[in-house]
């Protein structure tokens, strides 16, 4: 019996292990020499919702409970003004950080938008750069 288990555990490792790994798209990533990969820059609101948000707010947007409490943005009538998500995802606020500086203006409307109109929100009216632009505040230097 040990004998068939690990002639059929050899039989599923051996064609993964001989597989190349997977290249990543040409445009914005893959390795750059030297073994360092550089990560695809997120661009659609589901791509930086992915990369960034869903850390938190999880990938039903649903939010958390441990240390400390992650509001849902899933059917959240807050967001129906589309200036209340622009300032928190802009300025931060609780435990959230502003990512002015860290998301383009671009992205942070995409993102926006994203969540207004996915996760049982209907907002339909799309976030623009402009729209960023108008209430980002640039982030405040030093420190306390």
């Amino acid at each position: 019996m040990r004998k068939l288990i690990l002639t059929a555990a050899l039989a599923v490792a051996l064609p993964a292990a001989a597989q190349t790994p997977a290249q990543a798209p040409v445009s914005g990533g893959g390795d750059t020499g030297g073994g360092i990969v550089r990560a695809v820059k997120p661009v659609t609101g589901e791509q930086v919702y992915g990369a960034v948000c869903q850390a938190c707010h999880m990938a039903d947007a649903k939010g958390a409970t441990g240390a400390g409490t992650i509001p849902a943005l899933a059917n959240n009538p807050k967001l129906a003004g589309a200036a209340y998500p622009i300032m928190i995802v802009t300025g931060g606020k609780g435990a959230m950080p502003g990512f002015v500086g860290t998301l383009s203006n671009a992205q942070m409307a995409e993102a926006v938008t994203y969540v207004r109109t996915h996760f049982g929100n209907a907002y339909a009216k799309p976030v623009t750069e402009a729209d960023v632009a108008k209430l980002a505040k640039p982030p405040s230097a030093g420190g306390h």
